[in-house]
Order: C-alpha cells, then structure tokens, then sequence
C-alpha cells in the first residue's frame, strides 16, 4: 500500500477543523450560557443596553431585586476563579477563529516533516500554547475588572460607568491601532508562512514556544482591543460579537493592515467625540 500524502493531509486538516470547531462552539455555548454569572448572556446584554454607560448600574441591579454572583458582584476567591474562566474561555471563542490558519499551516508542515507521523498532538500543543497567553491576558484582566469596580469605574452589570473613562479608553485604543508595534504584532499574525518560517522550532517543546510567541503577537495585536469590553461591556454580546469579527477581518482581510489603522482613526474619533458629549 502506497502512503498517499495529499490524501492524509486532507483527513489531518478535517480533523484539525473539527478540534477548532467544537472548542469554539464549546466556548459560545459557555459564554452564551452566562459563564457562571447567574444569568444568560442574553438577559445580561438585555440589562447592561437598558441601563446605558454612565447610568447607576448597580443600584438598577439591587432595586430590580435580581440575585446571584451578577447581582452582588462580591468578590471573593471563587468569584476571582469565575470571573477568570469567563475572560479565558470568552477569549479563545473570540481569537480562535483568526488564529485558525495558522493551527492548519502547522499541522500541514507538521505531517511533511514526519510523513507517517499524526500531527495531532503538536498542533494541540502549539494550541496551549496560544491559549497560555490569553489566559495570562484574562488573569490581568480579572484583576482590573476587580480594581475598576472597586473604584466605581465599572458597574456590577461589568459595564463602564463613566464616559470620560469610556472615551479614554477608546482614543486609547485608536493610538494603539497606530502604532508600529501593533502594525508589527498584525503582520505576524497576518502571514502564518513566515511566522513558521522564522519561529520554527522541532518537537513537542518547540511547538509549545511556538505556540507562546504566536501568542504574544495576537496578544499584542489584540489587548487593546479586548480591553474595550470594559467600555461596552464585559458580557455585552454586542461587544464580544462584534470584535471577535473584526479580528477576524483585520487578520484575514487583504488590506487587513490598512482596515486596522482606519479603525484606529474611527475610535480616536468616537472618543473625542465622547468626551464633547455635555
């Protein structure tokens, strides 16, 4: 029996699609449910759009008489631990999707360079080790969610309650959308081929580091963006939906480069206008 390389390449490739999408699906079906913030993403995207940014979110949420971790937003360890979960799991449903090409370019190289050998599992270690990083990012993020509530910044319904806050966020963003290192970050992630290429490293160790410096480029290309969330909303489906396409644009689009730091302009913009608002 002949060893039909294009053949197992297209099997590999289904597989590796299939892995994707039941852990994206796994991750919206998570979120969608309300990531264990007693309520659906549904009703909390319901609440956060009713009340509005700057309004008194969280005497909203008492006077409603409404319970759970949502409601009292109490932090405790527990609450750190959920609120952890709902950034990473949120994170990889949003930044899965754009790194995909990336996942089916290694797994293919992977089969090449062993031939017989499955690529299966150093392509699910290159996976953990992208994730590692966004679970860095949801660890600092669960952090300043912690902080901006404390301070009053960020209602229980996990929404901003200031517009100069808002505003300063987004002309934030929009600086970094221009900036060289974003642009850098954005062409890594843009072109799989010389990511591979100059990244390369053998073994399941080496995947694992791959995995990490293509973590590093998404985080860079994308933190800003996802620290958005705390503008429009941390459990907004509006906010989640919307920038988990727009990554997927900027990094897929032919002037992906080019949208990026368009979008930038657009969010200075916003801000300052924002900031105009009496």
């Amino acid at each position: 029996m002949t060893f039909d390389l294009e053949s197992v390449l297209r099997r590999d490739r289904l597989v590796v699609v299939i892995a994707l999408g039941a852990v994206i699906v796994l991750s919206w079906v998570y979120v969608l449910a309300g990531a264990g913030m007693g309520m659906s993403a549904m009703e909390m995207t319901r609440m956060t759009h009713a009340v509005g940014l700057g309004g008194s979110g969280q005497s909203g949420m008492q006077m409603s008489g409404m319970n759970g971790a949502l409601a009292t937003s109490i932090w405790s360890f527990g609450y750190a631990v959920i609120a952890f979960f709902m950034w990473w799991i949120m994170m990889l449903g949003m930044m899965i999707p754009s790194a995909a090409p990336m996942l089916l370019l290694f797994a293919r190289m992977m089969r090449k360079e062993k031939e017989k050998g499955a690529p299966y599992v150093p392509t699910g270690v290159f996976a953990l080790g992208y994730a590692v990083m966004w679970a860095a990012f949801s660890g600092v993020a669960t952090g300043a969610q912690w902080g901006l509530e404390s301070i009053g910044l960020l209602s229980s319904m996990m929404v901003g309650t200031s517009a100069v806050f808002g505003a300063v966020l987004l002309i934030a963003a929009g600086i970094w959308q221009l900036t060289p290192l974003k642009q850098a970050c954005l062409k890594h992630c843009r072109s799989p081929i010389g990511f591979l290429s100059s990244h390369w490293r053998s073994g399941r160790a080496g995947a694992f580091t791959m995995g990490l410096a293509h973590g590093t480029f998404c985080l860079g290309c994308c933190w800003f963006l996802m620290a958005l969330l705390f503008y429009g909303g941390i459990m907004s489906l509006y906010w989640i939906i919307g920038l988990a396409l727009y990554v997927l644009l900027e990094k897929l689009l032919p002037a992906g480069a080019w949208f990026s730091q368009l979008t930038g302009v657009a969010l200075i913009a916003w801000g300052i206008l924002l900031l105009l608002q009496p």
